[in-house]
């Protein structure tokens, strides 16, 4: 039917400009895709009509696309013709094969929602293929079949907003609601759905905020674990190993972008800001801090000193304003899971690039002949010396690591923050709660107190905001160490001596 109706409409392009104009804004109920680069043509004064009856765009036939020679006949158009190409094009850019076009279009639907719209909606729905893009004209068809004036569709329609689930859907009941007594009692029902549904996607949403939360700061305390729970080292510019690591991806995003290799930069990345940290780790432990084990004080200062050293000369280089590093195109956008719920890409990849630097980690320290040597140094440095392990090896080799992770954090934190010389500064205090939360020395302790300090954070924002649930958070934190000391996963044995 709808073939032999689009075929029938074509002759009448051209006509007259009356007869043109309802062709088109009948080609535009259609929702047959054909229609819409002939109806761009035609507004464009592009479309023309050879001898024998084919439309022609651009010297090919406008329907095979084959070359077209011969004399041709351009279709005038007026101002009637060409509102009546604006209304249809805005329904037709519905099946356009742009997604964005799509999109925007089933957006418009709905807005300006209408009974006409119906038959085009359902035409798009059944080509339709993105799961973001058919929650969007099922909604508009819904909205069209609510306002129509037949009793039949009009429960259909409210179906289908309580199928949508959606806060647009709800308003959309509740304004026709008193408008339509007859089926007041099915939009009660649809709004307590949608109510139904809202509560969960919030949840849902609130939970994935705080898992993307906790995996930021696991990354974050992840290194301070190592350098702080197995050393002992309060290392007050851990925040700054990671500001470097942001910085570390911004140059090699700047260096790759001339090669034509830019989508490169951020795995690169991962390595080069490993290794830049962890030089910078070994220096400073080398240095200054073997001099001051067993001396946390001192090491609390000497460490704060240097991470101020390292914001200026960092100011000094790139200068004091933002650096911008682009994600690659895998992390950009949202993702529609089941259930209407939205979730960033980025941060979606960066929860499981957390868990992987934490798998990675936890199977170097237990399999690895380095883990071998760092385990028993903690446990008991001195009878690891007598047994030839050499512990200042080990404990620069430990600092590294620990750095380096540090700067892989800040690999993951530029896809999400903003590059600067204060980038680390908002963390530290943060991976000094995870690490003291969990357990100093546990890496498990670690992963289950970033993820419940990110999880009450973000369970507490929408009533207690951002600053107060997260002075809430510490006055918890300070509570529960006045109850256990030595966090959820105290070490035992030698290594907690």
């Amino acid at each position: 039917m709808a073939q032999t109706s689009f075929e029938t409409l074509l002759p009448r392009l051209g006509e007259s400009f009356g007869a043109t104009a309802e062709a088109a804004e009948a080609l535009g109920t259609l929702g047959d895709p054909r229609a819409l680069p002939l109806l761009r043509a035609l507004n464009d004064n592009r479309l023309a009509r050879a001898p024998d009856g084919r439309l022609v765009i651009d010297g090919r036939d406008a329907l095979t696309g084959e070359a077209s020679p011969g004399p041709t006949e351009l279709l005038r158009i007026n101002n009637r013709v060409r509102v009546a190409l604006r209304g249809a094009m805005g329904r037709l850019a519905i099946v356009s094969p742009d997604a964005a076009e799509r999109a925007a279009a089933a957006e418009a639907v709905f807005r300006t929602r209408s009974a006409e719209n119906v038959p085009l909606l359902e035409a798009a729905l059944a080509r339709e293929t993105r799961p973001d893009i058919r929650a969007r004209l099922e909604l508009a068809l819904g909205a069209s079949r609510l306002i129509s004036a037949d009793p039949v569709a009009q429960r259909a329609g409210v179906a289908a907003l309580a199928q949508a689930g959606t806060a647009d859907a709800r308003n959309l009941l509740l304004e026709v609601r008193d408008s339509r007594a007859e089926l007041a009692a099915e939009i009660d029902q649809a709004i307590a759905a949608i109510d139904r549904k809202l509560a969960f996607r919030r949840a849902a949403e609130t939970l994935f905020q705080g898992l993307s939360l906790g995996s930021v700061l696991l990354l974050a305390a992840l290194g301070l674990a190592i350098t702080f729970g197995v050393m002992g080292v309060i290392n007050m510019a851990h925040g700054e190993m990671v500001m470097l690591g942001a910085y570390t991806t911004f140059v090699v995003q700047e260096a790759l972008r001339s090669t034509g290799m830019a989508a490169w930069s951020l795995p690169l990345s991962v390595p080069a800001a490993f290794l830049v940290t962890a030089a910078i780790g070994v220096a400073l432990e080398r240095g200054l801090i073997r001099h001051l084990y067993g001396r946390p004080l001192e090491t609390l200062l000497l460490t704060f000193g240097i991470g101020m050293m390292i914001q200026q000369t960092v100011r000094l280089v790139f200068g004091a304003q933002n650096r911008e590093v682009l994600s690659p195109a895998w992390m950009q956008g949202s993702l529609l899971l089941p259930g209407g719920i939205a979730v960033t890409q980025n941060r979606l990849w960066i929860i499981f690039f957390a868990l992987a630097v934490l798998v990675a980690v936890m199977a170097a320290i237990r399999f690895t002949r380095f883990g071998l040597q760092m385990r028993a140094v903690v446990q008991n440095r001195r009878i690891a010396a007598t047994m030839g392990i050499r512990t200042g090896r080990v404990d620069a080799a430990t600092f590294a690591v620990g750095s380096g992770i540090a700067g892989i954090a800040g690999v993951a934190l530029s896809q999400i923050d903003n590059v600067s010389p204060n980038l680390g500064t908002g963390y530290i205090i943060d991976s000094f709660m995870v690490v003291v939360f969990g357990g100093v020395g546990s890496l498990l302790g670690t992963l289950v107190g970033a993820m419940t300090l990110g999880l009450t954070n973000k369970m507490l924002e929408p009533y207690a905001g951002a600053v107060l649930a997260k002075v809430a958070v510490l006055v918890g934190i300070m509570i529960f160490i006045q109850r256990r000391p030595k966090g959820l996963f105290a070490l035992k044995g030698r290594a907690a001596e």
